[in-house]
């Protein structure tokens, strides 16, 4: 954990202390000392300081100081929904990269039993997500959608100026698509890809099509590259 994240409900009097794994953590591996400083940061709330107030067997007790309020991210996700076990795997790592919206929608080479999956209970992708915030840092959870009809859901949906669809296919790179506003919404396909009456829907909805390399990659694989190259984009737009 490069941050220990909290509820607001968990805090009391602006201490916090902790019993579970996350007390594991700083007494078997940060192993503070009295008085030290630990990053810590509210769900969705500001970034903030712990200070150690008292170490025991199986408890820490943090004071707790405000530091700053984080800017949501400025990247949405619209990712056809993979294999349960790849989902698993990609839920923090999604999170860690900073996703503000992250929508799991059907498609046509989508298996109906995906929805099945205990991966998409509340509770399960939450902790996920959870997991990548506290690796990067960052508090701000991304919030999740499950599309069970994409053609309803895009038709009644407010996009962001700059909409990429990524396909190995396309003619234009990512890295030289162009920026016309800080947010972007980026849609990676099932494996397989996007079957071509989905194209022409994306297409009629304004969205570019991406590529990423000269090689056709697993959805896992090109969905954190995608995203890597988006995030940077993104911060850099408005520099010199």
């Amino acid at each position: 954990m490069n941050r220990i994240l909290y509820r607001k409900s968990e805090l009391a009097h602006d201490q916090l202390l902790l019993t579970d794994r996350r007390a594991t953590h700083i007494l078997q591996v940060l192993k503070p000392a009295l008085g030290d400083e630990l990053r810590t940061g509210e769900i969705d709330g500001p970034l903030s300081s712990g200070k150690v107030m008292r170490l025991d067997a199986q408890k820490v007790l943090l004071a707790i100081s405000e530091v700053s309020q984080p800017e949501r991210p400025t990247l949405d996700l619209l990712l056809a929904l993979p294999r349960p076990k790849v989902l698993k795997r990609l839920l923090p790592q999604i999170s860690a990269m900073g996703v503000d919206h992250l929508y799991l929608t059907n498609a046509e080479r989508v298996e109906k039993y995906y929805f099945d999956t205990h991966v998409l209970e509340p509770d399960f992708y939450h902790g996920a997500l959870l997991e990548g915030l506290q690796q990067s840092g960052d508090t701000c959870m991304p919030q999740v959608e499950v599309i069970r009809h994409l053609p309803s859901f895009l038709s009644k949906t407010d996009f962001p100026e700059n909409r990429w669809l990524l396909h190995p296919y396309a003619s234009q790179n990512l890295l030289d698509a162009e920026l016309r506003s800080e947010r972007c919404l980026l849609a990676i396909g099932p494996e397989g890809g996007w079957r071509s009456s989905e194209l022409e829907l994306f297409e009629g909805l304004g969205f570019q099509q991406v590529s990423l390399f000269d090689r056709v990659l697993r959805s896992d694989t090109a969905c954190i590259s995608a995203l890597g190259i988006a995030v940077a984009k993104g911060e850099l737009y408005g520099r010199d």
